[in-house]
């Protein structure tokens, strides 16, 4: 599957309130990972946003009780020892949560937090907790690098701006798994095999990520649930001494917020969902809507190439249909013979870096340009650079050859959250010819990446289920109608869910809504935050 994590460009160039900070183009792109590395990544619903299936008709999450057990109260008394770090105005400590809520004793894990205090003018309304996505996007960094300078001045004016990684992510003891070389290859392993041999490849490379993350992080792989980690932020709410909290979580990010809600409803103070997840969908649901909006997303990106002179899928008049075909075509060709990529290490582009990398830009249309240019190289003057710098923005590669733990955290997370979507190779197989009708360019690169968790060394801990959140106070749910990674029918099925959830509609592409370039959206999401007012029911933007 692939990463859920909100990009940062706006949509039309303008940022939400005060410029956003430069930044390496796409470098916050996925949240869902790539063909391989973001297998394990929750995937979506059917295109009639129907949510709840037969087996989890009668599943939802049920509340926790609301006193604090005794157990925890050390945790949710801690005092928090803040230092300045990173970027000058912000604020960073440690905070310790357990490793296991069953088995508090056992031993803890440290969080990192950072904070930017409100500016003023105004009365203080709290802290916003934000979170971007992923799962294994850090928050930490996201607030540094855009939330916390980038977000609307009036509300950072009333809200201390508050963000923690979550346990296994980034600062937060972070999930390690393979190195850097192992990952270079792991990232180029075919996806799209062709015979015995291909299968038993990219098999043993499921395993062989799967058993480097049992070898480096055995205890911690068993405690990175959402569950986990939104009791985590409800200990950080005590902490900061705030009644409720507020929150904006995009991508992923909703599926942490809505978890919260369903925990501890009567603890939701604002909470903003942008692009949000169904947690109803079993992780096939989830992937067959994934490839469905991807599908989506490339028939806006090759309508709108077809139309230029610089489109290398084809010239005015040719079809959407036909630039797919023509793209899986080109990527037929790097499976038998790879470009060079002008890369350091020797890496050459073949399939599977880049589909990444045409995935990659389907996350905000405002990458389009730099996609087709991209593929007008590699497809034109057999010059793979482009393509590649995609991918490695996505999979958070730097020049050095070093990745985050982003796929690394992406996988523990998913994996553990839901039993995977196939176990077997054989299962696969069966199911191409539906996944390649759901998306001829994606459909069977996607199949296969929801195997990965079929070799997880850990067992599932968690089911698909409604949120219902009885007793919360408003709640906005936020939609995009041809968010790829995200489909509009998650956030339709999710705000059917939540007892207290108003749905708020963006009429458009790319994958999030809040801060990228709707003034629209962005109106009614401040509105919110800073008066507690919800969208009107049905209202819709563009």
């Amino acid at each position: 599957m692939y990463i859920r994590r909100t990009p940062r460009p706006a949509r039309s160039g303008r940022p939400i309130s005060s410029p956003r900070p430069s930044r390496t183009p796409l470098r916050s792109l996925r949240a869902g990972g790539v063909l391989l590395a973001a297998t394990a990544l929750l995937v979506s619903a059917c295109s009639s946003g129907s949510s709840t299936t037969a087996s989890t008709a009668d599943s939802a999450l049920a509340a926790l009780p609301s006193s604090t057990p005794a157990a925890l109260s050390p945790y949710y008394g801690q005092k928090l020892t803040w230092r300045t770090c990173g970027v000058p105005g912000f604020e960073c400590a440690t905070m310790k949560a357990p490793l296991d809520y069953a088995k508090p004793a056992s031993g803890d894990i440290r969080l990192a937090v950072s904070r930017k205090k409100a500016t003023g003018p105004g009365k203080r309304l709290g802290s916003l907790l934000v979170n971007p996505g992923g799962p294994g996007g850090s928050a930490v960094g996201y607030l540094q690098a855009y939330a916390g300078i980038g977000y609307p001045a009036e509300v950072r004016a009333r809200y201390d701006m508050v963000a923690v990684d979550p346990r296994g992510v980034a600062r937060s003891e972070p999930v390690e798994c393979l190195t850097g070389r192992e990952m270079d290859t792991y990232t180029q392993t075919d996806t799209t095999p062709d015979d015995g041999q291909e299968t038993d490849q990219l098999v043993d490379a499921y395993k062989q990520f799967a058993e480097g993350c049992g070898q480096h992080s055995p205890d911690l792989l068993r405690h990175v649930s959402t569950v986990e980690t939104a009791r985590d932020m409800d200990m950080l709410r005590a902490v900061l001494g705030d009644k409720k909290l507020t929150y904006v979580g995009a991508s992923y990010g909703t599926f942490l917020g809505a978890t919260y809600a369903g925990l501890f409803p009567d603890r939701v103070g604002r909470l903003v969902l942008d692009g949000a997840m169904d947690p109803s969908l079993s992780a096939r649901k989830l992937t067959e809507g994934q490839t469905a909006g991807f599908e989506t997303a490339f028939q806006s990106f090759a309508k709108d190439c077809v139309s230029r002179s610089d489109c290398p899928l084809g010239g005015t008049g040719t079809s959407a249909d036909q630039a797919g075909k023509n793209l899986k075509a080109f990527f037929q060709q790097l499976d038998a013979a790879p470009i060079p990529a002008g890369d350091a290490d020797g890496r050459e582009l073949g399939e599977a870096l880049a589909t990444t990398g045409v995935i990659a830009a389907m996350y905000d249309e405002a990458a389009w340009q730099q996609l087709r240019e991209a593929l007008t190289a590699a497809m034109k003057e057999k010059d793979g650079a482009g393509l590649l710098s995609l991918s490695d923005s996505y999979y958070e590669r730097d020049a050095d050859g070093r990745y985050a733990n982003l796929m690394f955290a992406n996988a523990a997370v998913n994996c553990l959250d839901l039993p995977a979507a196939f176990s077997r190779p054989d299962q696969v197989e069966k199911e191409l010819p539906s996944f390649e009708k759901m998306s001829p360019v994606f459909g069977e690169g996607l199949a296969w990446a929801s195997l990965n968790c079929g070799y997880w060394p850990v067992k599932p801990t968690g089911e698909p289920h409604r949120i219902e959140a009885k007793g919360a106070a408003p709640i906005l749910v936020v939609g995009t109608t041809r968010d790829p990674a995200t489909p509009y029918p998650w956030a339709q099925g999710l705000a059917s869910q939540l007892s207290s959830a108003t749905l708020l509609t963006y009429v458009g592409d790319g994958h999030t809504a809040y801060g990228r370039g709707s003034d629209c959206i962005d109106s009614t999401i401040n509105r919110y935050l800073l008066k507690g007012t919800p969208a009107t029911k049905g209202k819709r933007c563009s």
